[in-house]
């Protein structure tokens, strides 16, 4: 049979300070992460800020895919529809058919016809 020691008083009270040095370094480690994740560099605050960022460049990056979709349509259409290759002749060109008459109006002979000018 073995019979511990009565470690005494001193003992107790050692062992009574270490458990409250133990407590007020976990309380001060858990203040400290507190304060770290709401005020530090890469805190709550910034992690929404990232996260609304996220958010906008989804928008962004799904409005320019349906871009890209609508310019490969029309790259197809000008590949092969030749209707729409007579349209754009039409509009940026000028380019008229055989047999078509163009009327040109230009932005002052409307002024000289309303107002004629006396000597």
């Amino acid at each position: 049979m073995i019979i511990k020691q009565n470690r005494g008083r001193h003992w107790l009270d050692w062992e009574r300070r270490m458990v409250k040095v133990a407590q007020a370094a976990g309380i001060g480690a858990c203040v400290w992460l507190l304060v770290a994740l709401f005020f530090g560099e890469m805190g709550l605050p910034r992690y929404l800020a990232m996260r609304d960022h996220a958010v906008q460049l989804d928008d962004e990056l799904s409005a320019l895919r349906e871009e890209t979709a609508l310019l490969r349509k029309d790259i197809g259409r000008l590949q092969h529809d030749p209707s729409k290759i007579e349209q754009l002749a039409r509009e940026r060109l000028g380019f008229v058919r055989k047999g078509e008459t163009v009327y040109q109006l230009t932005p002052g002979s409307a002024d000289e016809q309303t107002h004629p000018e006396k000597p």
